[in-house]
């Protein structure tokens, strides 16, 4: 499950999901995208935007969404976010054996990098044991393939150049879309480029993997599998990527995909200046996986057919948005991670359940999302089959500010003449609220948040940051006290392990320290939360999908009981495309850009 931890895949919306796109302003650079598209006027392009710089272009680091990574990198299977399936990628076919523990890959004849050297099964047998199993590299691929209560890790062996073994401890459903990547599975590395950065130590005595391929990086060194490579990177300007010439897919036709040979990336911060740069044929998507601002619909809805392009809508999207607080008590250098008095209100139930029922959330898809989006009550989403409703035992916080009221004073709080909400020992109920400034939609609810919490006398101090800030304060520093992000999400529950392990690289409300982080004294890990690792690990071995649902529908009863994520709502999935852009399959899972590798650009 699946855009905001050192491996954030999911900050997006963190990201979890890092979420709304936008291109960049018209004076970036000196340079428009238009006059992009003149310089190349003999080169098919397509032009999209996003938030923000990457941060890296090593895929086994990536820490937000979106990324290059859906353009650069392939795993060896592929899911087709049109039909949901897994289908064959960088592995032709696969056999299962032993009630599925274990399977056998056979990899594509003539495989080969963007160098020109053979992919082979020692790339394979690299990226899973050297990478994704090395304790020493902080990877988030990590929690989604450890298996059982123990987190085994399968055994992998190379059977010959194209074929590779993975042995499994125990039945694990999820397995085939982990190997699909590389949104939520594991793409594969390259050895002869990578090995030496995993073998040498840098002075601190870790892998020098952890800074090889930075943003810093010379493009023409990072060498990928995907359908594009990439060309170059001026940073807060763009990221330029041209057709892999080595890359594996061809059509029907026996024809070389992808069709398009370039794509320029845009980057920027503001939401208007990408609106305008649409509008005005600079840009040839508002963005490609779904996340349109809903304030951007009415007006380009009314422009569609003058402005040659489709508006393709489809349901919620999938992933979270949510609310959370700081629920590690948790000490660093003898000093508290969270102020004490108000780590008390945080750990209380009752307190966390006050917040859901004061929390008007139908006014915010009315208001904020303008009547395009949807209740979200549940970490799954809903697009997955394992998703539960109400009426399946679901509990839900509909706008109860009376009842807030009853549950806080339950637990000890009391209001003074002033309608002031305080604790039992006389403090006033006063916490900071972040988010990421560049996404708008945020910084609205996150407005109504601090106006609806201050009706039960709360006061919010709402602060808005840059995300790569807030980024390092929920998976570094853990200086906070809640925050308003979201995670990306897909059909399979298991995507969302890391954020449910207690041990997880996103189990951001109760934070363990990653890998080389200073050590934290006294966290606690609640009998509920150790629960939820414990289901996971069990929907994950079992096969049978009546017992998974079960297992996982159990999963979201807790959550919704103890509220570790406070859930809001979810836009409908928006984009806007061109007419010129052809063979586009739009759904809410995948937006535009799932299947690049097959769209094309019209004259």
């Amino acid at each position: 499950m699946s855009t905001v931890l050192p491996n954030l895949r999911r900050w997006l919306s963190v990201l979890l999901t890092l979420i709304l796109w936008v291109i960049p302003e018209l004076a970036l650079g000196g340079c428009n995208p238009t006059e992009l598209k003149t310089e190349a006027a003999q080169v098919s392009q397509l032009v999209l935007h996003t938030i923000s710089d990457p941060k890296t272009f090593n895929y086994a680091l990536k820490s937000e969404f979106p990324n290059i990574f859906p353009f650069t990198f392939e795993g060896l299977t592929f899911a087709n976010e049109f039909t949901g399936k897994i289908e064959p990628g960088l592995a032709e076919s696969w056999e299962s054996f032993d009630n599925n523990q274990r399977y056998i890959f056979t990899l594509r004849e003539g495989l080969k990098w963007s160098d020109g050297v053979p992919l082979t099964a020692d790339d394979v047998v690299f990226t899973y044991e050297e990478i994704v199993f090395n304790p020493e590299i902080a990877t988030d691929q990590k929690d989604v393939l450890k298996i059982g209560t123990s987190g085994t890790f399968p055994k992998i062996r190379r059977l010959d150049e194209r074929r590779v073994e993975f042995t499994l401890p125990e039945p694990f459903a999820p397995f085939l879309r982990i190997t699909s990547g590389p949104q939520d599975g594991i793409v594969i590395l390259p050895k002869h480029i990578l090995r030496e950065s995993v073998i040498t130590k840098d002075a601190s005595g870790n892998p020098k993997f952890a800074s090889t391929w930075g943003t810093d990086a010379n493009p023409q060194e990072i060498v990928v599998n995907g359908a594009y490579r990439i060309a170059s990177y001026t940073p807060s300007q763009r990221v330029v990527l041209e057709r892999n010439p080595y890359y594996w897919r061809k059509d029907a036709q026996g024809k070389p995909q992808p069709y398009i040979q370039r794509i320029v990336w845009q980057i920027v911060e503001s939401q208007e200046t990408a609106l305008l740069q649409f509008r005005s044929g600079g840009l040839d998507l508002t963005e490609g996986w779904g996340y349109m601002p809903v304030e951007h619909f009415g007006l380009l809805k009314r422009e569609e057919k003058r402005g040659k392009f489709k508006l393709h809508t489809a349901e919620a999207r999938p992933g979270t948005l949510f609310l959370s607080f700081n629920l590690n008590k948790g000490q660093r250098k003898g000093r508290p991670l969270v102020d004490p008095i108000k780590s008390r209100w945080f750990n209380s139930v009752e307190f966390r359940q006050a917040i859901a029922y004061a929390l008007d959330r139908q006014s915010m898809i009315n208001n904020t999302l303008r009547g395009l989006g949807e209740l979200q009550n549940s970490p799954i989403s809903l697009q997955s089959p394992y998703y539960i409703s109400q009426q399946e035992g679901l509990k839900v916080y509909d706008y109860n500010p009376e009842q807030s009221k009853e549950l806080l004073t339950k637990a000890g709080f009391k209001f003074n003449d002033r309608g002031q909400l305080l604790d039992a020992e006389g403090n006033r109920v006063r916490f900071t609220l972040l988010t990421n400034a560049e996404n708008k939609t945020r910084v609205a609810l996150g407005a109504q948040i601090k106006q609806n919490l201050s009706q039960i006398g709360i006061q919010v101090d709402f602060n808005p940051i840059a995300f790569n800030t807030l980024v390092d304060k929920l998976s570094n520093t853990l200086d906070w006290d809640s925050y308003l992000l979201g995670f990306t999400g897909g059909v399979e529950p298991h995507d969302g392990a890391n954020v449910w392990l207690p041990d997880g690289g996103l189990h951001a409300f109760n934070q363990k320290p990653q890998q080389g982080q200073v050590p934290i004294e006294g966290r606690e890990v609640y009998d509920w939360e150790a629960q939820i690792g414990r289901l996971y690990v069990e929907g994950a071995k079992t096969v049978d999908e009546a017992k998974r649902k079960a297992i996982y529908a159990e999963t979201q009863r807790i959550t919704q009981e103890y509220l570790p994520m406070i859930y809001l709502v979810n836009s409908l999935s928006m984009s806007a495309v061109r007419d010129r852009i052809q063979n586009v399959k739009y759904n809410a899972l995948g937006g535009v850009v799932w299947n690049i590798y097959e769209l094309k650009v019209s004259d």
